[in-house]
């Protein structure tokens, strides 16, 4: 499915798989209102991998990817990463967007300690999403799936055990210590969101984790109200619902799950 676009402008392409991460992408391009072409892919519906057409637009084979082809260019840029196709995209098409925060402060530009704390923070859960809250996340998906494994009857308790200690001994309490970091980082942004004021990409990526897996998590109005209204407010955003209602115009249904 392609949108309108202009000849004179890039063309962005999305390789989207259900039930990823490439969702948040999806998000980001209709928050920048950029014109973009979107290719659906599909899991086995047995092992749950993505397809193998998916490692012919790159060699990992995973989602979100996209390809990136400039104006009277053949060659495309194909960026994989959550994260680093977040920053691309803002980097060449935010236009000034609160999307990418201000950098520097008046007259500290390009200077030690000159950031913004918008900027500051917006860099950090950047990295933060994928590379401290998701892999908790991956975690408790392979610990659920441990305890739903097809198993003889004889050898449940063992696997329903294993189950177990991993979500009460590992998995529980980094959740309550990132849910609870989580919660002060709203409490002192000066806004409605991790950063700020404004909605930025940082939002938008830490927002699968925080959508598809955050209740299974534990993360609950009683224990974090901040941070579960903060989740609320992101599956409000227009951008969001109208990224979502593209899949549903698509596939007849969308799930924000792991």
């Amino acid at each position: 499915m392609a949108s309108p676009q202009a000849t004179d402008q890039p063309l962005i392409k999305l390789y989207w798989l259900e039930q990823s991460r490439s969702q948040r992408v999806l998000w980001l391009l209709e928050e920048l209102k950029a014109p973009y072409e979107l290719e659906i892919f599909h899991r086995d519906k047995k092992t749950h991998f993505a397809p193998p057409e998916l490692k012919k637009v790159h060699a990992l084979g995973k989602s979100p990817v996209i390809s990136v082809t400039a104006p009277g260019s053949s060659e495309p840029v194909v960026i994989a990463e959550s994260a680093f196709i977040i920053e691309y995209l803002l980097d060449h098409f935010s236009n000034g967007s609160t999307l990418l925060p201000k950098r520097w402060k008046e007259g500290k530009e390009n200077k030690v300690g000159g950031e913004t704390e918008e900027w500051l923070r917006f860099r950090y859960f950047m990295h933060y999403a994928e590379g401290s809250l998701m892999g908790y996340m991956m975690i408790a998906l392979v610990a659920l799936s441990i305890k739903g494994a097809p198993v003889p009857f004889f050898i449940r308790p063992i696997t329903n055990g294993v189950s177990g200690k991993i979500k009460s001994g590992f998995l529980d309490p980094n959740f309550a210590t990132h849910f609870t970091f989580l919660e002060g980082q709203l409490k002192t942004s000066g806004g409605s969101y991790l950063c700020g004021p404004n909605l930025t990409g940082a939002d938008i990526l830490l927002s699968f984790p925080l959508i598809a897996g955050g209740s299974r998590a534990g993360l609950t109005k009683e224990k974090y109200p901040m941070l579960h209204a903060y989740v609320e407010r992101l599956e409000n955003e227009p951008g969001y619902k109208k990224a979502a209602d593209k899949i549903i115009e698509i596939e007849g249904k969308f799930e924000a799950t792991l």
